[in-house]
């Protein structure tokens, strides 16, 4: 008996994805804690990155929407809650509510500005008196994954007003003196080619996490990957039954891990620790140590823990830190090794 065939278009299960484990690894913490900052993956072409990405949203619960709100408001926390919704609160007006899936936004190379944040119509506010808001990309990807496949072909300028909003959570639009916001927190994962260009060092720091991922060597795992792959394309409903149980435990992993990352906690000792890795390292700024410390917690309540270890910290450092190193074009080091070299005479 089919457990699943619902589903408009079938997608490959997260759990049946084989080997990429630090990108797996990294997009499962993001979803625990989206304040991580997102994900970028660079990496060779054809090596399952929006295969890996795609699966992740579709194995994601469904989230509680406020039903015909544009912004997917949370119907209790006001953190994610749109200027409407707040105002119908406070006005105590009932409202419906619905669950969704979480939403999964793609956005084009060739998008506007318009397109991502949403646009104003200024005849309406002007002959009207309405503030009338056609929302954008940000406004759909609130509280889901906002995915940008070729981050490093994007304009400079778009970028920057994503991070900008990932960091902060909101999305404002201002136009001849009208202003509109509204939530916009969500996972922002960007995948490339480092073949075609690397990202501005300051636009590449923004992002919490950088996983690095290389073309399977192994023949017999190739093999593996490729008999998978054409399983699910002659039969996706099967192979989704097949996984189902797996899909079903890491979710609830997951559920698990959301509830319990706010009583996590971090011993002071091992703050000083990380502090004392980025400094050696010469990272510049702070957000380094942030997201190490959040990537750290998120990770504990991942594996059911209550408290961080030296053993989480190793596990998710080089994640957090490979890619705020200075480049030195005369180096022959990785990064990411660089990184091991120094957590590995610290953490002891």
């Amino acid at each position: 008996m089919n457990k699943i065939q619902n589903q408009a278009r079938p997608v490959f299960p997260f759990t049946a994805i084989i080997g990429q484990e630090e990108m797996k690894l990294a997009l499962v913490l993001n979803v625990i804690d989206p304040k991580i900052g997102g994900v970028m993956i660079m990496g060779d072409r054809g090596t399952g990155k929006s295969t890996t990405i795609r699966a992740i949203a579709d194995l994601l619960p469904e989230i509680e929407v406020v039903s015909d709100d544009l912004f997917n408001s949370h119907p209790y926390d006001y953190d994610i809650m749109s200027d409407f919704v707040k105002q119908q609160i406070e006005n105590k007006v009932d409202f419906k509510t619905q669950f969704v899936k979480v939403p999964m936004v793609d956005l084009p190379l060739g998008a506007t500005e318009d397109r991502l944040c949403g646009t104003i119509d200024i005849e309406k506010a002007l002959n009207e008196g309405i503030k009338s808001f056609e929302p954008g990309l940000l406004a759909k990807a609130n509280r889901g994954i906002l995915y940008v496949d070729e981050v490093n072909l994007l304009d400079d300028h778009l970028v920057d007003i994503l991070l900008d909003s990932a960091a902060s959570g909101w999305n404002t639009v201002e136009r001849e003196g009208i202003s509109i916001r509204h939530p916009a927190r969500f996972v922002l994962v960007g995948s490339g080619n480092p073949e075609e260009g690397e990202l501005r060092p300051q636009l590449l720091d923004r992002f919490g996490m950088h996983a690095e991922i290389r073309t399977v060597k192994d023949p017999s795992l190739r093999v593996q990957i490729v008999e998978q792959r054409t399983k699910f394309d002659q039969d996706p409903y099967s192979c989704i039954n097949e996984f189902y149980d797996k899909q079903r435990a890491l979710k609830e992993s997951i559920i698990l891990a959301q509830k319990k990352l706010a009583d996590v906690v971090i011993d002071y000792d091992l703050k000083v620790k990380i502090s004392q890795i980025c400094g050696l390292l010469n990272v510049d700024g702070l957000r380094g140590d942030i997201v190490t410390n959040r990537a750290a917690k998120a990770f504990a309540a991942y594996q059911n823990k209550d408290e961080v270890d030296i053993d989480d910290i190793k596990t998710i450092i080089t994640l957090c830190l490979r890619h705020r190193l200075r480049k030195d074009p005369l180096d022959t080091i990785d990064s990411g090794t660089k990184v091991d070299k120094v957590v590995n005479e610290i953490l002891i």
